[in-house]
């Protein structure tokens, strides 16, 4: 049975918090494998070769995250594509994005970071997301907050669209022409809301900065699990809300994906619906 820690305005599970000091020293350990071939544009002439490059970087990472996350919790399932969506089986499963922001990495672009989440049940427990070219890691753990390096971590208090910085992502690069024309509408919907909006790969990175108050909100539609959830819980647990694009609960199996300020997130679903 799990020891239980009682602090002054929360209750920790010891195993769990212990569980995710050594998920983020795999993925710092990930990550700094994954630096070291980082600096040069890779360079591919075809689809096949652009693949063969994102897997060796994935495998790269991989072969430290796979026995080391297997180690802590060998019952656990391991979901093997990053891109997947939709629910999970009951239990507990490791999503891992090995290098997010994998096409950034091979553009010698620095937007990408290495992630591993812990799910139980469809919720995740816990989730480490290490960025190696700062040398910075974003914890978050269900009921203990967020945290960037131990410090916590809180979204903006901004209280209206118009003054708001917001943010969105491609979810594939091979995204449903629906799915594409319902983003171009989202954008431009934004523009005029909007104070300023970001467009850019990969969402985990958007997310840590609305989880840091640093942007205000952040939109998607379709997605992998392992896009939104490591940023979901960041933001949840930095005090920010999460639901689906028509402000409804958002799960994996959802269409949409929000994340803002509590302070904006009204308006932002509605500038969303229209």
């Amino acid at each position: 049975m799990s020891e239980i820690l009682q602090t002054a305005d929360t209750t920790v599970s010891v195993s769990d918090a212990d569980l995710l000091a050594q998920t983020a020293a795999a993925v710092r350990e990930a990550g700094a494998a994954l630096r070291e071939r980082f600096g040069e544009v890779v360079p591919y002439q075809s689809r096949e070769e652009l693949m063969g490059a994102l897997a060796a970087n994935d495998d790269t990472a991989l072969r430290i995250l796979r026995p080391r996350l297997t180690r802590l919790r060998p019952d656990a399932g391991w979901v093997e594509d990053e891109l997947d969506g939709g629910a999970l089986p009951s239990g507990e499963w490791w999503v891992v994005d090995p290098a997010e922001g994998n096409i950034n990495h091979l553009h010698a672009l620095p937007e990408w970071a290495v992630t591993a989440t812990l799910v139980r049940d469809n919720q995740p427990v816990l989730t480490a997301v290490h960025l190696p070219l700062t040398d910075q890691t974003y914890t978050a753990l269900t009921g203990a907050g967020a945290h960037l390096d131990g410090r916590p971590l809180h979204v903006s208090r901004t209280a209206g669209l118009g003054l708001s910085v917001v943010a969105t992502s491609q979810a594939r690069p091979d995204e449903d022409d629906d799915v594409v024309r319902r983003v171009g509408s989202s954008i431009t919907a934004m523009l005029f809301d909007a104070l300023v909006v970001r467009v850019a790969v990969p969402a985990t990175l958007h997310l840590l900065n609305v989880a840091a108050g640093r942007i205000d909100a952040f939109w998607q539609f379709a997605g992998a699990r392992a896009d939104l959830l490591p940023g979901a819980l960041l933001v949840t647990e930095a005090g920010g809300t999460i639901s689906d694009a028509e402000g409804r609960p958002w799960t994996p199996q959802s269409s949409g994906f929000l994340a803002a300020a509590p302070g904006i997130h009204a308006e932002a679903v509605s500038t969303l619906s229209r």
